[in-house]
């Protein structure tokens, strides 16, 4: 009788276990695995929303933030990207570069602060969880740097002789990339040749490299080379271009005449770099010095030399053949001018009249020492000084 009623107690359990499967089995497709991980997650930190990358000038602050939910027991660390580098394990910086530091707000809001900002601190970085599938994140942050001329690829001061070419080179460093601007110290524009004989005039010249042909006197001087890039301060540089020539000597009055006892004045205009020795000589004789007797003067500007004799109080002596003289150490010129007396005689008012002619007018006045002066043409003279300051120019 106990067998009998143990196996209607077995009969009955399993009759009730299969009940229990029929009416709790779970849907299809569903599994207790899927269960336990959503639940998983909803215990699990997650980012807020993206980094956003930062853009900042050399020398300010950079700051990349990193949003996350749901911290919990986990935590915060920022790593370069590039090298793997760690820079901080949550609120403690491991890194030795002192410019670094972490802040967080309410365990939400993790700042990566880099100060000041090199510009060897541009790259990407990565805020991430130590979950066990690790979770990370990347912002960038860009650095912007102020132009800088790298003078071992620029060019310095240049010495060039007349005919050849040469190139003026100028290079800068900066992010983003300078632009290279060329400008004349004195404000003149650049010649820039078109062919043999026609050229080109800008006021500025873009471009590092700034090319001359056949290099003529007239492109000598002082350049700026301008860098920019929007990124505060500009830096430029100059370099003197030199262009070399042996002396050129022009003579606007080659044949004078004037009367006795004025001071006559001898001119030569002089083309030359580098620059000249300037010299008087008459009658293929003796250098003429400053004294009581002539007044020697020149003057420069840029490659150019105007000279000036004045001979005081002239005298039949003092006519003949004068030559101005310029030497430099390619070369040497010469301009000669002719002086000769003009008779003159006493009319009615007392006064000085021309007897002889002139070929080319003479420049000066009558000496201190007479009472009246000497008649020479107001238009003649005028001429004159319109040919030498249209030379000049």
């Amino acid at each position: 009788m106990r067998k009998y009623i143990v196996m209607v107690r077995l009969t009955v359990c399993a009759l009730w276990g299969v009940f229990l499967l029929c009416v709790f089995r779970p849907a299809e497709g569903y599994s207790f695995q899927e269960e336990w991980y959503a639940a998983k997650l909803l215990s699990e930190p997650s980012f807020g929303h993206p980094i956003q990358n930062v853009t900042i000038a050399v020398g300010r602050e950079g700051v990349l933030i990193c949003n996350v939910k749901h911290l919990g027991k986990y935590k915060v660390a920022w790593v370069r990207a590039e090298d793997q580098t760690i820079l901080s394990l949550h609120t403690r910086v491991v890194t030795h570069n002192n410019r670094v530091s972490v802040t967080h707000d309410d365990s939400e809001t993790w700042k990566l602060r880099i100060r000041p900002v090199k510009e060897s601190d541009r790259g990407c970085y990565m805020c991430q969880i130590n979950t066990q599938i690790l979770k990370s994140q990347k912002g960038c942050l860009d650095v912007f740097v102020p132009p800088d001329i790298l003078n071992e690829d620029t060019s310095g001061d240049m010495s060039v002789s007349e005919g050849e070419n040469t190139t003026l080179v100028c290079k800068a460093a900066g992010h983003p990339t300078p632009r290279i601007v060329w400008r004349r110290e004195d404000g003149h524009p650049i010649m820039v040749r078109r062919n043999l004989r026609e050229y080109n005039k800008v006021e500025t010249y873009n471009g590092s490299s700034l090319h001359f042909w056949r290099l003529d006197r007239r492109q000598m001087g002082a350049y700026l080379c301008i860098a920019s890039n929007d990124i505060p301060p500009a830096v430029s540089k100059r370099i003197s271009l030199s262009v070399n020539f042996a002396p050129v000597i022009k003579v606007p009055n080659q044949l004078l005449g004037a009367p006795v006892a004025t001071d006559v004045q001898l001119e030569c205009y002089v083309e030359a770099y580098p620059n000249t020795v300037n010299y008087w000589i008459k009658n293929r004789g003796e250098m003429l010095l400053n004294g009581t007797k002539y007044w020697i003067k020149e003057e420069r500007s840029g490659y150019k030399v105007y000279m000036w004799l004045v001979i005081r109080s002239f005298s039949s002596s003092d006519s003949g053949t004068y030559n101005c003289v310029s030497t430099n150490s390619l070369g040497k010129a010469e301009g000669t001018l002719r002086l000769y007396e003009i008779k003159v005689g006493p009319d009615h008012h007392n006064n000085n009249v021309i007897v002889g002619g002139l070929a080319e007018p003479a420049r000066g006045h009558r000496s201190s020492t007479l009472n009246s002066a000497a008649f020479v043409s107001p238009c003649l003279i005028a001429v004159t000084s319109t040919l030498a300051e249209l030379w000049w120019r």
